[in-house]
């Protein structure tokens, strides 16, 4: 396998901040990836309704992302209104990109241990290689996984890999559990602080702080 895999990194990002770049900037250099796609999600199947418009969302991202050559965000999910399923989106992209081109799905620790739960969940794994960040300082994913759902610790202990290296050298189908330094930073905690009138200068990029002021955005909880 040739190319170098390409990074998918999907979420609401409501708003985007320091620990979603550094996420991706993690998976990039660890798994040494030709770039990172941040997805913004239009109307997300499992969660709640995000607080401002996909397109806002989209702003942030693209603002928080200038300047950055490896990293592009995605607006496939964002004026959509169905369910945004990722096993869609990572067909769509399958499509686009070729059957030989490795992609790999970024998820955080908590993400992957509720996997299961996603629409055609195994199916994932035939579209994508999935890049796991365990924080440093948590439980590690190996212990996590001895109580995590039966179907999912199975395609776990199949499908994992020591090295980055497998990533390259197919187009799909490896689990890699990469490190991701301690950042206590978080979407929700964001939007408290910008409710209450307290700054988050530090936490998210300066562009999307005067873009959430501008706007006057998550000004109540």
């Amino acid at each position: 396998m040739s190319s170098a895999p390409i990074g998918i990194l999907g979420g609401t990002f409501d708003p985007i901040h320091h620990g979603h770049l550094r996420i991706a900037q993690e998976a990039l250099e660890q798994c040494k990836l030709a770039q990172v796609r941040f997805i913004p999600s239009g109307t997300p199947p499992h969660r709640p309704a995000p607080q401002v418009s996909a397109k806002m969302r989209w702003e942030m991202v693209r603002l928080a992302l200038n300047g950055s050559p490896d990293f592009l965000v995605d607006v496939r999910e964002v004026f959509r209104t169905d369910p945004c399923y990722t096993v869609n989106t990572l067909k769509a992209l399958r499509a686009e990109l070729g059957a030989q081109q490795p992609l790999c799905l970024i998820l955080g620790g908590d993400a992957f241990l509720q996997l299961h739960t996603w629409h055609e969940w195994q199916s994932l794994f035939g579209l994508a290689h999935i890049v796991v960040l365990q924080r440093a300082g948590g439980l590690p994913l190996g212990n996590a996984m001895e109580k995590a759902d039966p179907a999912l610790r199975s395609e776990y202990r199949a499908r994992l890999v020591p090295g980055a290296g497998a990533l390259h050298e197919a187009p799909a189908g490896a689990i890699f559990v990469a490190d991701m330094p301690a950042l206590e930073i978080s979407s929700t905690d964001i939007r408290r602080r910008c409710a209450d009138a307290k700054s988050v200068r530090y936490l998210v990029p300066d562009a999307v702080t005067n873009y959430i002021n501008t706007h006057s955005l998550y000004r109540t909880c």
